[in-house]
């Protein structure tokens, strides 16, 4: 009988420790788990870096100067400012038949100021295109860089309504004209307001979109770093 209680103690032993056993560590799961925390909290920490400085240099152009609305007319042309991209379109009428529309581009090239050491002491340019419109089908182009303290005409063009050249002979370039007719171009532009105010205009205007669109940007990129 005391051979049967030790024997019943022995197995009861057994089945407890089975019951009791714990189970199989998946090393391989513990580690992912691991490595998927280590990567979130670095992920967060990198992306929280990146939205702390941005606010920072939105911060920093904010105090430097304050936004300034961009105004929607200049004389008798209308602006639209076309916001998130880099360039403006004014739009304007003269005579009782002719349409102008001029598209500007942001600040796309620079020159380096003479007498001077400073690498930021540039001359920056602004291209327009202006396009002089008679009726439905006759446009005359213009190509125009607009520096600070000049106008250069570039190129004309004859163009139809949909912006194709009439013909295939685009014409000599601007320079090669007699100067007589060189002079008369230019006049032509000025009668219709386009000329050294105008150019002025633009690049203080561009000066203020250049900013806007940078912190626009700069916004547009904290946005999606902070989206989750």
């Amino acid at each position: 009988m005391a051979h049967r209680l030790v024997r019943g103690l022995l197995g009861a032993v057994k089945n407890l420790v089975v019951y009791h056993q714990p189970k199989p560590i998946n090393h391989f799961l513990k580690s992912s788990t691991r490595n998927y925390l280590s990567e979130y909290m670095h992920k967060s920490a990198v992306e929280g870096n990146i939205a702390r400085f941005i606010r920072n240099e939105i911060q920093y152009e904010l105090d430097h100067s304050s936004p300034i609305e961009l105004v929607s007319g200049f004389y008798s042309f209308k602006v639209d400012e076309r916001p998130g991209e880099q360039w403006i379109r004014l739009k304007g009428k003269f005579g009782e038949n002719e349409e102008i529309k001029i598209e500007v581009t942001m600040f796309d090239a620079s020159i380096p100021m003479k007498k001077t050491d400073e690498p930021e002491d540039v001359k920056l340019r602004v291209t327009m295109i202006i396009d002089v419109t008679k009726g439905k089908d006759n446009i005359l182009e213009f190509v125009y860089s607009g520096w600070p303290d000049s106008i250069e005409i570039r190129n004309v063009f004859t163009c139809g309504r949909d912006g194709i050249k009439n013909q295939t002979y685009v014409g000599p370039k601007f320079k090669e004209l007699d100067d007589e007719l060189q002079d008369s171009l230019y006049n032509f532009l000025e009668e219709r307001g386009i000329d050294d105010k105008l150019v002025e205009f633009l690049h203080a205007y561009m000066m203020i979109k250049d900013k806007n669109e940078y912190l626009r940007w700069m916004d547009n990129l904290k946005t999606f770093v902070l989206k989750k």
